[in-house]
């Protein structure tokens, strides 16, 4: 019968009586845990911060209208070459409206649906903005401002004003930052707005918009789907665009599908439209978890050095204990027991070290023009992070005390005893 008290004094008499090798070795563990739950709370908070600034603003499905060219051309129509090798050049898209036939019963449809979380209007038009003699070329899109802020934290994204103003003033438009810099405009003050086709509307600025994508930020800005209708002199059912958020991100691409089958429209789900910036969060993550995992094995590698130096100097020790009845079985335990207290120890101030300097990363300001919403450096405090540091501390101690204590074992007292 093992007598785990005796086995847990030896142990911690051993540790003791050698506090520098000690404590070297846990400060392994506790560098090693402390930087792996640094580095993937912080890298896996900056995956975040991009998966959010793209996925916040990204509908689950897109619904519009795309303009192509016809399936079907004129000369197929033609019976006396319809079993012939036909080449058509310079090929035309055919006429088609940008709007979305019937899209409000659509929506209301997908509203009623209880897997949508909502889904809400755009309607964009090419303008121009002009101020004094600067004139720029752009978009403006037509949004339900309070919809926008509901799905998709379009508030976050508006800089200066208030994003409400677009519902409770006819005129009001939010301007992208880019282009409102460069035509020297602010909040208060007007500009003036032409189309395509001449027509010049003046629009009080209410907000300023930055998305932190300056190819956007320089040419689009939002205004009230109800303004943008009567600019382009269109009724109140003219939408180009419907947004879809689902409570269920999954389910997205068979959404799309139905949506095109069913409505004759294109539908791209969120995981076609982003499909190589889901494959660069991959490669991050990946990259994140094997110089984590590194770091621990580095740490594991110097606990079995110490451990195996500390059993060469305890070899006396190791002979008296097997002389006076200690089993080999015994010593095993004892220095298995001496590599789980390193772990223990180590694993526990790991914790402390790495969460510590997390709370330190997180406050420190990180302020940018192309990430106006961000102020602190991202750190994702996920629990489990430190759950893998500290099994992880036990399970490297444990493989890395084994093989000396595996040789502590087999020592023969005998052997030890005559080479005094």
């Amino acid at each position: 019968m093992t007598n785990w008290s005796i086995i847990l004094s030896i142990s911690k008499t051993h540790l003791l009586s050698r506090i520098k090798q000690t404590g070297v070795a846990a400060l392994g563990v506790t560098f090693g845990i402390g930087t792996f739950i640094i580095l993937v709370s912080f890298m896996t908070g900056l995956n975040g911060l991009l998966d959010g600034l793209i996925l916040n603003r990204t509908p689950h499905v897109h619904i519009y209208n795309e303009i192509k060219p016809s399936v079907k051309q004129p000369i197929d129509y033609y019976e006396k070459v319809k079993d012939g090798f036909k080449i058509v050049r310079s090929v035309k898209p055919k006429f088609t409206q940008t709007k979305i036939h019937n899209a409000l019963p659509l929506m209301k449809q997908l509203n009623d649906d209880p897997e949508v979380k909502g889904a809400i209007p755009q309607l964009k038009a090419q303008i121009f903005y002009v101020s004094g003699s600067i004139e720029l070329g752009g978009n403006l899109v037509g949004i339900d401002v309070k919809e926008e802020v509901r799905l998709f934290n379009f508030g976050d994204y508006v800089v200066k004003g208030d994003p409400s103003a677009l519902a409770n003033y006819d005129n009001g438009i939010l301007m992208g930052a880019g282009a409102a810099a460069k035509m020297s405009l602010d909040v208060g003050n007007t500009v003036q707005v032409s189309t395509v086709s001449g027509d010049v509307f003046p629009l009080k600025i209410v907000g300023i918009y930055q998305s932190g994508l300056s190819e956007i930020d320089d040419i689009q800005s939002y205004a009230s789907l109800k303004t943008v209708q009567r600019i382009l002199g269109e009724s109140r059912n003219y939408i180009t665009d419907i947004n879809v958020k689902l409570y269920d991100i999954e389910k997205a691409v068979a959404l799309a599908q139905r949506l095109e089958k069913q409505f004759d429209v294109t539908a791209v789900d969120i995981n076609t439209a982003n499909a190589q910036f889901e494959t660069g969060t991959a490669i991050r993550n990946l990259i994140t978890y094997a110089v984590s995992i590194t770091l621990l094995i580095v740490a594991g590698f110097g606990i079995y050095n110490i451990l195996n130096m500390l059993i060469y100097e305890k070899m006396n020790d190791i002979a008296i204990l097997k002389a006076t009845g200690f089993s080999g079985r015994d010593v095993k335990y004892i220095f298995m027991t001496q590599a789980l207290l390193i772990g223990l120890v180590g694993g526990f101030f790991g914790i402390l070290v790495g969460y510590g300097i997390s709370v330190v990363i997180d406050n420190l300001p990180f302020e940018t023009q192309a990430l106006p919403t961000i102020k602190t450096y991202p750190v994702n405090y996920d629990i489990s992070y430190y759950v893998i540091g500290v099994v992880f501390a036990m399970v490297s101690t444990f493989l890395a005390g084994y093989l000396p204590a595996r040789k502590a074992e087999k020592i023969d007292p005998v052997e030890i005893i005559r080479g005094q």
